[in-house]
């Protein structure tokens, strides 16, 4: 019997939300007939759902199906979001039945399939625990307990920390919006959303207000701002209608993540050797605040009196409003950095420049 998977066509209406948007949906069918039974009542894990039920298309690819583990194929897809990736697994869409053809699974355990699927693929999601996780949206508590603590509980790569109001009030004279925006789109070290794509924009929000007064409720409007106007941010350029937002993290620093995360095993690996930085690229259309992804993205990196070859930025490997890739530099050292977009399905190329210095 021939296998029943979803196969991509065409694009999703864009979310109500500023979201980095997708291109398509997930699969979760395979064969019917093939199928072992689940047991009732007892909720699987996402990990026991896809090998019972999944595996038949998506451990090969089959029909069309992505492959679990092929971070190109997934990453699009990790960006619809938790709640709309499993609606549509339980609604069935195209060539896939509705519950992946097995009507024994339940929403949970769709939903911890398809949390599974994309972790497996690059994604950094949490399974949700509860049927609730699936349609409900998070604290802020939450969110930062699940995903957040890993940089700011510690500090680590300069993150400022949970409640450490002297490190975050100045963040927070730019205004909530501000800060918000760049958690979405990334930036430095941070990759977009956190590294958990799954998360709507008013779970990021709640997020920020509770990193920055941990023991408090803030109350319906707070915190918007406090009157500062912006300061510039060097590592911000608006040019041919794109917003250009570059960042820098020392490889060292990538070194801490497990040996198998994408962050481990994005451009082929981390280089060896001292002086290596992950350069990170964001772009964003100005006028919309889009993501602007499937670009020509390259960068040159110069100093005073010395040439420097081009060098390509590929698309990141799970939140697809990024570029990057390992450079070399000196500390101590002053660069001229040169960023190159090619748009798609533009024939011109923007450009925007930077001055930064190696500490």
């Amino acid at each position: 019997m021939a296998g029943r998977c979803l196969i991509e066509e065409g694009t999703l209406p864009v979310l109500a939300r500023r979201s980095l948007t997708a291109a398509a949906v997930l699969a979760l069918a395979m064969p019917i007939a093939s199928r072992p039974a689940i047991a009732q009542g007892v909720e699987r894990s996402g990990k026991e759902v896809v090998q019972a039920v999944c595996a038949g298309c998506h451990a090969t690819g089959a029909n069309g199906a992505p492959k679990i583990g092929d971070q190109k194929a997934w990453s699009k897809r990790a960006s619809q979001g938790l709640t709309s990736l499993t609606r549509h697994a339980l609604e069935g869409i195209r060539k896939m039945p509705s519950h992946g053809g097995n009507p024994g699974l339940t929403d949970l355990e769709i939903g911890r399939a398809v949390a599974y699927m994309v972790n497996q693929s690059g994604g950094r999601w949490v399974e949700p625990a509860t049927a609730k996780d699936l349609a409900v949206e998070r604290s802020g508590e939450q969110v930062v307990k699940s995903q957040c603590v890993k940089c700011h509980e510690g500090g680590l790569r300069g993150a400022p920390k949970i409640g450490d109001r002297e490190a975050w009030i100045p963040r927070m004279k730019q205004g909530l919006d501000s800060l918000v925006r760049s958690a979405i789109r990334g930036h430095g070290g941070m990759p977009p959303r956190g590294g958990q794509a799954n998360l709507t924009d008013s779970e990021i929000q709640a997020a920020v207000l509770y990193m920055f007064n941990p023991t408090v409720k803030p109350a319906p409007g707070a915190a918007k701002g406090a009157g500062t106007p912006p300061t510039a941010d060097p590592n911000h350029k608006t040019v041919g209608g794109i917003d250009f937002f570059l960042g820098f993290m020392p490889a060292e620093g990538l070194r801490a993540f497990p040996r198998d995360s994408v962050e481990r095993t994005m451009h082929g690996g981390i280089p060896s050797g001292p002086g290596y930085y992950h350069v990170n690229v964001s772009l964003l259309d100005a006028k919309t605040q889009a993501p602007i992804n499937d670009a020509n993205v390259e960068i040159r990196i110069e100093q005073p009196g010395l040439n420097s070859a081009w060098k390509t930025l590929d698309p990141m490997a799970v939140g697809a409003a990024s570029y990057g890739n390992y450079v070399k530099l000196q500390k101590k050292a002053s660069y001229l950095i040169t960023v190159r977009v090619q748009a798609p399905g533009s024939t011109r190329t923007v450009e925007a420049k930077f001055d930064q210095r190696v500490e």
